[in-house]
């Protein structure tokens, strides 16, 4: 079970994990488990978990006054899901994270998270995650003020094509900040 986990650290920190660090990890994490639609975190409630996605898809969203969802994340194997300023702040999400199916996670408490650093690999996975999730987010950002809708769609695919088979239109029409019928339209497109 922990096994995927352990090769996403050694990934990113290109260390091997001894035994006694493994088992270390494994003191820390708890297993749990999502039935779809289950929420990992609502708004107004504090992050408690940071989580290693074993099996499932979620997604990380916002609602304004209206009811309009705003899809800042889909998530699903070997991704982590955290409302990052709530967890290390503990402070009231304003995010929800759902399960978006029957989801299976190996999550951190946040208590755990500083013995968890005192790992060498473990330090440098998160620092390689922190550069990772810097370059992905202005990425994103400069995606969304200079690309066209056709273009974003494209380049979502492009490093994403897991996510168009797990993800209904309308929440990557909304993750890439269009309508789903432009998103619909360029699909078409996209198609001919």
């Amino acid at each position: 079970m922990y096994e995927p986990l352990f090769n996403y650290i050694e990934r990113y920190s290109k260390s091997t994990l001894s035994h006694d660090e493994k088992e270390k990890i494994q003191s820390l994490f708890l297993l749990k488990k999502l039935r779809k639609k289950q929420y990992f975190l609502e708004e107004g409630s504090s992050c408690a978990y940071t989580g290693f996605i074993l099996k499932g898809a979620t997604r990380q969203f916002s609602v304004d006054s209206h009811g309009l969802e705003y899809i800042l994340q889909l998530a699903i194997e070997n991704w982590w899901i955290v409302d990052r300023n709530s967890y290390i702040n503990q402070t009231p999400s304003k995010y929800f994270i759902e399960a978006w199916e029957n989801t299976e996670l190996l999550v951190l408490p946040r208590p755990n998270l500083d013995p968890l650093l005192e790992i060498p690999a473990i330090k440098e996975m998160f620092w390689k995650m922190s550069e990772n999730n810097h370059i992905a987010s202005v990425k994103r950002v400069d995606d969304a003020i200079s690309l066209s809708a056709l273009q974003r769609y494209e380049s979502f695919v492009e490093l994403h094509p897991e996510m168009i088979q797990r993800f209904p239109l309308h929440q990557i029409a909304s993750y890439l900040g269009i309508s789903r019928e432009t998103l619909s339209r360029i699909r078409k497109q996209s198609l001919r």
